[in-house]
């Protein structure tokens, strides 16, 4: 992806929110030099990779195959192995109607999806097997606390205000429908590096060409800017 491209995406989703008056924290907005200003200060932030994600999956398409994330809190995951500190996180997305999020699922991280506004969100389910492929099994998944058992492939449909409950080693990828939505995600610590597993190859974090300077950093920039964590 062009920085520029993200650039304009960050901006989007400002406005986006503010529409939607959802309110992101004071760190959304530094600058690079804001940043770099930071010093140690910072670090839990780095650490646990909190902020900006922006990802069109390495499809080179992010208007069919994206996703704008904003994690607002998260943990380590060694908290979960030693069972304590902050063992849970908290992303805002917006799904674009018609944007796809590929099919994956994560080892370890169980998630509530919420749908917190907008369009309606359209969530295709599948369990996997020994091999982790698809099962032909149904899948059974909690929908705003109601035990639901959806066929392998079934779409569940979430409107404003409800919400899926996800475990482990289910398949799911999603769209919005009618027009973007705002979603929520409520989850076990989330760690992006290792606990996913795409159905297809792809690239979670995009390749970024830098054709102008960085509106606000993403949380894969900390590191390539030299943060201290």
């Amino acid at each position: 992806m062009k920085r520029s491209e993200i650039n304009r995406i960050m901006q989007e989703a400002k406005d986006f929110l503010r529409r939607r008056q959802f309110h992101l924290p004071p760190f959304a907005f530094w600058t690079p030099k804001q940043w770099n200003s930071k010093s140690g200060e910072a670090a839990a932030i780095v650490r646990c990779q909190l902020g900006w994600d922006i990802t069109d999956f390495g499809r080179g398409d992010f208007s069919r195959f994206g996703l704008f994330l904003f994690t607002l809190r998260n943990g380590l995951p060694e908290n979960l192995e030693a069972r304590e500190g902050k063992i849970y996180a908290e992303k805002i997305m917006i799904v674009r109607k018609d944007q796809i999020t590929p099919l994956h699922f994560h080892r370890v991280k169980m998630e509530d999806i919420i749908n917190r506004g907008g369009g309606r969100l359209l969530v295709q389910l599948y369990g996997s097997d020994a091999r982790e492929q698809l099962s032909e099994s149904p899948v059974m998944a909690e929908v705003d606390g109601i035990r639901r058992t959806i066929p392998a492939g079934g779409v569940v449909g979430l409107n404003p205000g409800e919400s899926i409950t996800l475990e482990p080693f289910c398949y799911h990828q999603f769209w919005g429908e009618g027009a973007d939505a705002l979603v929520g995600e409520v989850s076990l610590v989330n760690d992006d590096l290792h606990d996913n597993r795409f159905y297809e190859p792809t690239g979670r974090f995009p390749a970024i060409e830098e054709d102008a300077e960085p509106l606000h950093l993403l949380c894969t920039d900390y590191s390539r800017f030299k943060i201290s964590r």
